[in-house]
């Protein structure tokens, strides 16, 4: 009979998401994994069977707070361009509450590129739900009049989810609060009606 579990799956693979999201892939050690999640190397391995499948784990569970929190913020009642200020906004606070730790998908694709099929996939499936999601707030920001009518709403997707990218880039490399707030108020001027 085999034993039970003694640790909560969720919870260890949340504690390995911030050691990702702190060191990298390449730059977390299964002992600094150890050390974050409170498991020991063989209930690691048996548990997630490899670093990288503990690392596809974390990923999606980064990816499905990311694609629930924004959803939140974003089909909050308002205009459209006033969803596109939270988003900035939110994203500015939150790297600034981190301390520039930046985003785990935006980090990976950093260091993966394209190289690893599996991890690629996942970033393919989390762009796209992100992109769907601010397609919608562009067209309702044009039917509203607050979104300029110009550009696709899908163009307009692309450019605020590269301006969301852009800032965690920012931040990452050390830009300040007025940077970034300057960089979003650009992108808003952009994509606004004025």
């Amino acid at each position: 009979m085999a034993r039970p579990k003694e640790f909560d799956e969720r919870t260890a693979i949340g504690r390995a998401m911030d050691a990702f999201w702190l060191r990298g892939y390449e730059g977390t050690s299964t002992q600094a994994l150890c050390a974050a999640t409170g498991l020991g190397r063989s209930s690691i391995y048996n548990t997630f069977t490899s670093k990288h499948e503990l690392f596809m784990r974390a990923l999606d569970h980064y990816a499905e707070r990311g694609i629930t929190s924004r959803t939140a913020l974003l089909e909050e009642a308002g205009p459209g361009i006033e969803r596109f200020r939270a988003l900035f906004a939110y994203t500015i606070d939150e790297e600034v509450k981190t301390h520039g730790r930046g985003c785990l998908v935006v980090n990976t694709v950093a260091e993966f590129g394209d190289r690893d099929p599996e991890v690629k996939a996942r970033i393919d499936a989390d762009t796209t739900r992100h992109l769907a999601l601010l397609t919608s707030v562009a067209l309702e920001g044009q039917h509203d009049g607050t979104v300029e009518k110009t550009r696709k709403p899908a163009d307009i997707a692309e450019f605020a989810h590269s301006t969301v990218a852009g800032l965690r880039l920012m931040s990452r490399r050390g830009a300040g609060r007025a940077a970034m707030e300057a960089v979003a108020n650009i992108a808003l001027d952009a994509i606004s009606t004025k």
